[in-house]
């Protein structure tokens, strides 16, 4: 390509990029429609704006439930009622004590922080930074040892840092 062929498409691009310019910044700032009407004894009729009670009253009508942010969050409320009397019931009637477990992989580099939160994720332990407090009163953070555990909610902290630590 020459020099002067260059310069001259540099400038049609240019000129193409403020003629476009030109035109949305200048030109019209709402889009009419260009449908014209099936029959010119026909009007096009504007879209009016329904007032709330015809819309609820449309969807409605149409099978859709409408409640308001209010009405919304008694239902929510209501509804987490119901499933805790369901689960306290289920709890009582069988006598029996949820009890998590899982399988906890220690790998090379983990301190007893991580362990504490992997174990708090997992339900077993309540707070992970209190059993990183247990391991450091004991001396045993250093003690960490690789492998894979199986623990569960229902041991105490010294069981699981007995078979986590060496």
């Amino acid at each position: 390509m020459t020099a002067n062929s260059l310069r001259s498409f540099a400038a049609g691009l240019l000129v193409a990029a403020v003629l476009t310019g030109g035109a949305y910044f200048f030109g019209a700032s709402e889009a009419k429609s260009t449908q014209k009407p099936a029959d010119k004894t026909e009007k096009v009729v504007k879209q009016e704006k329904l007032t709330d009670k015809e819309m609820i009253g449309l969807l409605s009508s149409k099978g859709y439930v409408i409640n308001t942010e209010d009405e919304w969050s008694e239902q929510l409320a209501a509804a987490a009622k119901v499933n805790e009397k369901t689960e306290e019931k289920s709890n009582k009637e069988t006598g029996e004590k949820v009890v998590y477990r899982t399988i906890l992989t220690v790998s090379m580099g983990m301190t007893s922080i991580d362990v504490g939160n992997a174990l708090e994720r997992a339900n077993i332990i309540d707070s992970g930074i209190q059993f990183y407090k247990d391991v450091e009163k004991r001396g045993l953070a250093n003690e960490l040892r690789p492998g894979t555990f199986e623990v569960e909610s229902g041991m105490t902290t010294d069981e699981i840092i007995s078979v986590i630590f060496k």
